[in-house]
């Protein structure tokens, strides 16, 4: 099992990092929207805590900055109805520990926010999951801006209030993260929209 990478990011497409590392080999690595924002620019030098998930179908890597993300990670996977498509989805939403509030809290308003999620789902999911990651709900300090967890949540949730759909939102916030590193959230909001 592969539980970290260290190597170049050589690209980006969508939710998916390349990453070389130094033995010459490349790995393919899907991650969250709030992984993603914080990730050098191409040629860049990274490390990823991962995860790799085998299904009928495929076998695919996710990646996490911090060990807590990945522990959510896992622990979102241990629900009834989250395969790794929702897992995923979840941790492009929110920070890791806004996500684990949210369950713990057991705040369905703020799950249904998730792409995927409606409110049984939701419910069923903070049911499963409250005493599961209560550990995780713990506030960590972090930065301002879109260097931080909440930049990129920030700017889909204020094209939400704009009336995106919410996948349009998070599409507008990727593209936008894709094609360089905006200095606050408000430049990345004037660029989604503009986009």
């Amino acid at each position: 099992m592969i539980s970290r990478l260290h190597g170049v990011l050589l690209g980006r497409e969508g939710e998916r990092v390349e990453i070389e590392t130094q033995g010459g080999v490349v790995y393919e690595v899907e991650a969250p929207l709030t992984v993603l924002e914080r990730l050098p620019s191409p040629g860049g030098t990274v490390e990823l805590r991962t995860v790799q998930v085998v299904s009928e179908t495929s076998v695919a890597l996710y990646g996490f900055i911090d060990p807590h993300e990945r522990a959510l990670f896992r622990r979102l996977l241990t629900a009834s109805g989250v395969g790794a498509k929702v897992a995923l989805a979840m941790m492009s939403t929110y920070s890791a520990e806004r996500l684990a509030r949210a369950l713990v809290e057991k705040d369905t308003a703020a799950l249904q926010q998730i792409s995927g999620i409606g409110r049984k789902k939701a419910e069923k999911i903070a049911l499963d999951l409250a005493d599961k990651v209560a550990d995780l709900a713990i506030v960590t300090p972090s930065g301002v801006g879109t260097g931080s967890p909440g930049g990129a949540q920030d700017a889909v949730q204020a094209l939400v209030a704009l009336g995106y759909s919410f996948s349009d939102a998070d599409k507008a916030v990727r593209d936008v993260l894709e094609a360089g590193t905006p200095d606050t959230t408000e430049d990345l909001i004037r660029q989604a929209l503009a986009g």
